[in-house]
């Protein structure tokens, strides 16, 4: 009997997250509501809260869903040792854009983390978690660029945070945009050369640290 009420609680908390998805899409998640999710769920609004403290519980539930497989795979790329280094965030890359491409789940988590998911007070919570995960997500990047560098993949004065930033800024620009407008063009078909671009750019120029100094001791020197 305990067996089976553990499997019905867990079936229910999948089905709340289904009609979150589809609530949030719809509404946008500051204009919906725990008893909306509840009908569309099927359940009583009481379910809800048996499972999830709050909205923000509940959205972050249905961020983590979709995007646990890739979170876990860029910790682990930030904590091993990589032969190819630069290849490894191509794969990373890679992963992540033709799962956003195929999987209806995460196009739908994508759109409403990107467009639906408004900056009110009540969801605080939410804007917090996303960013500690983008420091996280910075964090294991850079790591695996350092590495790059070590192997020689890149200059020794290649400014890796900076660099960093600008493969994240560049990631989450294609996933943004076509998230608005999925008939642009095939990303799963695109994601290659994409990523191959961003990459090639990054051997042949990368964001040197010197260049940075100079920079900030001329502008200093003007003033």
């Amino acid at each position: 009997m305990a067996r089976r009420t553990k499997e019905e609680a867990a079936i229910t908390r999948e089905q709340l997250l289904d009609a979150a998805e589809r609530v949030f899409r719809e509404r946008g998640v500051a204009g919906s509501s725990l008893a909306e999710v509840a009908s569309a769920a099927g359940v009583t609004r009481g379910a809800v809260y048996w499972h999830f403290r709050d909205k923000a519980d509940l959205f972050a539930a249905m961020c983590e869903r979709a995007t646990l497989p890739l979170e876990t795979m860029l910790d682990a790329a930030g904590t091993t040792l990589h032969t190819d280094p630069l290849g490894t965030l191509r794969e990373l890359a890679l992963t992540a854009l033709g799962r956003l491409a195929r999987d209806p789940r995460s196009q739908a988590v994508f759109e409403v983390m990107f467009h639906k998911c408004e900056q009110v007070a009540e969801l605080a919570p939410i804007a917090e978690r996303k960013q500690r995960e983008r420091r996280r997500c910075l964090a294991a990047v850079e790591r695996v660029l350092q590495q790059a560098v070590q192997a020689g993949q890149l200059p020794p004065d290649a400014d890796t945070a900076l660099a960093t930033q600008a493969l994240h800024a560049y990631m989450a620009g294609i996933m943004h945009e076509w998230v608005i407008d999925p008939a642009a063009y095939d990303l799963a078909t695109a994601a290659a050369p994409l990523i191959d671009a961003m990459l090639a750019g990054l051997r042949a120029a990368p964001p040197r640290i010197a260049s940075h100094a100079e920079r900030r001791t001329h502008v200093a020197g003007d003033a």
